[in-house]
């Protein structure tokens, strides 16, 4: 499995939003500048995060973006599956392990590709914002 630069890019944004959870919002400019990340592509993520719920934005002066709740709630999954979309690490199963077949699995190998499936979702989902963020 290959994560684009949307997964990330929108990891190092939840991670400076989560160093700032509880101090107010920080804006888009600011989080594209302190990382490198152009800002056009930035607002793209940003609107992603904010669609799942796991981003707030607040206008004005004083307004940028915020977490939705605390990063210890907050799973890698739940920021990857919006960046990413699908979460499959095989073309022929779905992120439950329903096979998508031509072949019906004859191949012998879907039970070894269920686990790895399985392993990848269990990881990413035991995995929390707040485990990112550096003391």
């Amino acid at each position: 499995m290959k994560f684009s630069t949307r997964t990330t890019y929108g990891l190092r944004a939840m991670i400076q939003l989560a160093q700032q959870y509880g101090q107010g919002c920080l804006s888009a400019a600011r989080i594209a500048e302190d990382e490198g990340i152009s800002p056009g592509y930035l607002e793209r993520l940003l609107a992603k995060l904010k669609q799942a719920d796991l981003i707030e934005a607040e206008k004005g002066a004083s307004g940028g973006y915020r977490l939705s709740r605390p990063p210890k709630k907050i799973s890698v999954f739940e920021i990857i599956r919006p960046l990413e979309g699908k979460l499959t690490v095989f073309h022929c199963l779905d992120e439950q392990g329903k096979i998508f077949c031509d072949e019906k699995c004859r191949c012998g190998v879907v039970s070894v590709l269920t686990k790895v499936q399985s392993a990848v979702n269990n990881t990413l989902e035991d995995i929390y914002l707040s485990d990112l963020v550096k003391p």
